[in-house]
């Protein structure tokens, strides 16, 4: 097995995990061989050397990684990895001092629209049951 391939597969494997496999099937359905460069690409650096590391918790890499897509205004992704809380254990409570540091880092209307964001989610895992 290549380097490459090893990436992939373990970025794969994160991936579901963290994402779960219902978000991976549609994103991979969804693939055109136009952006399959590009999914390569996250698949083996985002997932597979990144959040595939051992070094620090996928709770805490949750909580990174709100943060900083709130902090660079990316808020396209913050419900997706809301949503990826349930399969890294951090909590409500995490993802609120997430945001809080974002408010006094990044700026006050960042961290609430991306609060704003998380109470949309919380709103429609109620609603489904999921809490």
């Amino acid at each position: 097995m290549t380097e490459k391939s090893f990436r992939y597969d373990k970025g794969m494997e994160t991936r579901r995990s963290v994402l779960g496999d219902a978000h991976v099937d549609r994103a991979e359905a969804g693939k055109t061989p136009f952006d399959e460069p590009f999914q390569t690409l996250i698949t083996e650096t985002a997932w597979g050397n990144v959040w595939s590391s051992d070094k620090i918790t996928k709770r805490e890499r949750s909580m990174l990684t709100l943060a900083l897509l709130a902090a660079t205004g990316n808020f396209e992704e913050i419900p997706m990895h809301v949503r990826a809380t349930a399969n890294t254990g951090a909590s409500r409570d995490d993802i609120m001092e997430a945001f809080l540091h974002v408010a006094v880092y990044a700026g006050v209307p960042k961290a609430n629209h991306a609060i704003k964001l998380a109470k949309q989610v919380f709103a429609e895992q109620e609603e489904e049951g999921n809490k």
